[in-house]
């Protein structure tokens, strides 16, 4: 069992930057992937990036390449979402999530097995 939290979320004007932060607890021994995903009131729950359990394979959805970074801890299930240059409709709940197998379909919020809470992330001025 493997429980996720996630951190770091808040308000921040357009243009900013925030980094959430993800932690996986509970379950020694084994890297997992790790997707982030967001929604926003209204919307679908969209997925914005993957890490593989190595490190080695970052994903991301077209509309936050070159903002935003994914990275992880090595050996640990800690993942970090840096965001840079924020736009309003970056507005939405983030949540992190663990998938024990690897997955190429890192889009599909079935591949993943475990699910944090989610953190609110605001760009407004």
């Amino acid at each position: 069992q493997l429980q996720l939290v996630e951190s770091g979320g808040g308000l921040v004007q357009p243009g900013g930057s925030l980094t959430l932060t993800c932690v996986g607890s509970g379950s020694t021994g084994h890297d997992y992937g790790i997707g982030w995903f967001r929604q926003a009131p209204g919307k679908e729950r969209e997925a914005v990036a993957y890490i593989s359990n190595t490190g080695g394979s970052q994903n991301y959805v077209d509309s936050v390449k070159g903002r935003f970074i994914i990275s992880r801890t090595h050996g640990k299930n800690i993942v970090s979402l840096q965001m840079n240059r924020l736009k309003p409709e970056d507005t939405a709940v983030y949540t992190c999530a663990a998938d024990r197998w690897g997955t190429y379909n890192w889009r599909s919020a079935g591949e993943y097995e475990y699910w944090g809470q989610g953190t609110q992330v605001t760009v407004s001025s």
